[in-house]
This record gives C-alpha cells, structure tokens and sequence, in this order.
C-alpha cells in the first residue's frame, strides 16, 4: 500500500507539468500579452489562495490563519532576502525575473508539501477516498503548473523547461505522502497550517509581483478583465471538482 500511495501521488506531480503543454502551440508574444499572461497567473493564484483557506478552515480555523500569517512573513523575508542578489540568474532570464520565478516556484513547492500531506491522509481514510483526493489533487495541479509556465516562457524559458520548474514544484507530493499515510494522526493536525501557509505566501506573491507587472504591459482594464475571468473560471473548475 505504501507504494500504491508513492505512485499516486507522484502521478499528481506528473500533471503540473501538463500546465506547459498550450505554450506548445505558440511561442512569441507581445507586450500586452505577456501582461494579460500574468494576469491570468495571478487570478489562478489568488483563486487557489483562497481555495487552500476554505479548505483549511474545515479542519482548524487558528490554525489556517495561523498558517497565513506566518507564510505572510515567511514570503516577505524571502523577498528581501533575494533582493540583495543582483547577480541570481535563472535560464535566459535576467535578475529581476529569475528572483520572481525563484519565489514562484519555491512558493508552490512548499504549497505542494500541504497537498502531499493532504494525499497521504487522504489514503488513510481508506483506498477510495485516496484515490479521490489523488484525482482531485492532481486535476487541481493543471492550472497551478500553467500559472508558473504562464510567468516563465513568456521571458523566454523553454516549454520544456517550464514543464520541469511544474513538476519539481509539485515533487513535495510523493515525498510527503508516504509519511503523512504511515502517520496519519501526527500529519493531520498540521495540514491546516500547511494549506494557510502556502495560501499566505501565494496572494502577497500574486499581488505584489505578478499584477503589478502584468499593469506594466498591458492596460488596466484589460488586466482586470483577465484576473476576473481566470479567477472565476478556477472557482467554478474547484467547486465541479469538488462536486
């Protein structure tokens, strides 16, 4: 059984990469649409921001919030941390853009040790209910790995490439999991903290770094627009998947 778990959740981290897969049909972009990408990166993040919250707050209220608060801090001292690097680069990307790809896929990737979590304990509930959640999970981890290839190929990282930075961030899964199913009553309590964690860090993230670029390259409404609609589209796709 322990291997069955191993196995599922690393089919989930498998399916970020599946996110790159529509930069395969085009590659140049303009300014305004490089602005309407982030855009769209920034709505999928705030949506399973908040997403992560409701579904932390069915386990522990102090606990999700708690979890917010700290990936709060944790997200603005990783912020001023990296901003004493002129000379960080990632790919082709210049400094500034390879310290917001940084904290972006760092910030998924601790986002993905709560869903790895959520995967093991699931399966203690027995193999059904794991296999649900490890469905859920891994469906859910489409869009989470267009919101990164979303930010990355646009600045000229390679489909491939941003693929790998979408699995990687979701690597967490499978290694969590197996744990969180051998204990299951140790790693319970601590999934709500997880989940407001990285729900903390991803909308200062989203807000702070990705919109504000996104107004840079592309007019105001047409940047609401997008957020609005990718916001909404990743409401309705969690509530179907939940149904």
């Amino acid at each position: 059984m322990t291997l069955t778990v191993f196995f599922y959740a690393l089919l989930t981290a498998i399916a970020t990469g599946l996110g790159a897969l529509p930069f395969l049909l085009r590659r140049g972009f303009s300014r305004r649409a490089l602005g309407i990408a982030n855009s769209v990166a920034a709505g999928l993040m705030l949506a399973a921001s908040f997403g992560l919250v409701y579904e932390g707050v069915n386990y522990s209220l102090a606990r999700t919030l708690l979890g917010v608060f700290v990936g709060l801090a944790f997200i603005l001292a990783a912020h001023r941390f990296l901003g004493r690097y002129d000379d960080i680069r990632l790919g082709n990307l210049g400094a500034l853009d390879s310290r917001k790809a940084l904290m972006l896929v760092g910030i998924m990737t601790l986002h993905s040790f709560a869903e790895g979590v959520g995967v093991g304990v699931s399966f203690g509930g027995g193999e059904a209910l794991g296999l649900f959640i490890t469905l859920a999970i891994a469906v859910h981890n489409i869009p989470e790995g267009l919101a990164i290839s979303l930010v990355l190929v646009p600045k000229g990282v390679s489909v491939l490439k941003a693929a790998w930075w979408s699995v990687f961030s979701s690597l967490p899964q499978p290694l969590m999991a197996v744990p969180a199913f051998l204990f299951v009553e140790t790693f319970k309590p601590l999934l709500p903290f997880g989940l407001g964690f990285a729900a903390g860090a991803m909308i200062w993230l989203a807000i702070a770094e990705i919109l504000p670029e996104a107004l840079e390259e592309a007019p105001a409404s047409s940047v609401a627009t997008a957020l609005t609609l990718s916001v909404a589209a990743m409401v309705a796709f969690q509530f179907l998947l939940g149904a």
